[in-house]
């Protein structure tokens, strides 16, 4: 027995696509706060991803307010500490562990790349470099580029996620699987998003300001809120196909 789509259904499908497809990473926020009814209903959506055994191995942190704008300049200072580095002076990472400020993040954000997924990373940073109009040797338009990802492009929300250490890798599918429902919920309440990898480079400003559980681990960060009307929201990633596994003859 075959079955047959009914009107509803595609009518369904063809939302859901429209909505997957609308959602993008936006890097300019307007101020405006996003209302904590909204943002309650988006997490009470979130609760309907799926988990390992229904274990939920995640959490989340949001700021909001002065707690944001604290995160903000904590990350912002983080990264400048950080450039010597960055920038490969000689010395600097010895300089830094001595000072205690090295990164103290639970995962390495800034680790290579595999070889055979590099070329994706370097093909979208160049196209938003070139759509941001910054020369592949301006340094200091670069720099302040990761300083606006440091600041959660000025969003109202700061988010982190979080994960038991204890149910790797599972922990990070399962977070992978949240977070994907809350942005598209976020989307479909209007809500704009984006993922902020950077700022799991640093776990001291989130304890500043969080009590995290010791057996959780910062994996990522995003932010919230309403796009602004910057240019740099035109851009748009490649969204490559994904990759199916070749069966054996």
């Amino acid at each position: 027995m075959t079955h047959e789509t009914t009107p509803t259904e595609g009518a369904d499908a063809e939302a859901f696509g429209a909505l997957a497809a609308s959602r993008h990473s936006v890097r300019s926020f307007r101020p405006d706060p996003v209302p904590q009814e909204v943002l309650d209903a988006i997490l009470d959506d979130t609760r309907q991803a799926p988990s390992w055994s229904n274990t939920r191995p995640f959490m989340l942190a949001l700021a909001t307010g002065a707690r944001a704008e604290r995160l903000r300049a904590a990350y912002v200072a983080e990264f400048d500490r950080a450039l010597p580095v960055v920038r490969k002076q000689r010395g600097a990472l010895a300089r830094l562990v001595l000072t205690g400020n090295a990164p103290d993040g639970d995962y390495r954000p800034w680790a290579p790349y595999p070889k055979d997924l590099l070329p994706h990373s370097q093909k979208v940073g160049k196209a938003l470099y070139t759509h941001l109009g910054i020369a592949r040797g301006d340094r200091a338009a670069r720099e302040e580029a990761a300083r606006a990802s440091c600041r959660a492009f000025n969003a109202p929300v700061v988010g982190f996620v979080l994960i038991h250490k204890g149910l790797m890798p599972f922990a990070a599918l399962d977070a992978g699987l949240m977070l994907q429902t809350l942005f598209l919920s976020a989307k479909a309440h209007g809500v704009d998003s984006c993922p902020l990898g950077v700022l799991a480079t640093w776990r001291r400003p989130l304890d500043a300001e969080f009590d995290v559980p010791k057996n959780y681990h910062l994996v990522t960060g995003f932010a919230l809120g309403y796009a602004s009307d910057d240019p740099v929201n035109d851009f748009r990633a490649e969204r490559r196909p994904v990759q199916l596994v070749a069966p054996k003859d």
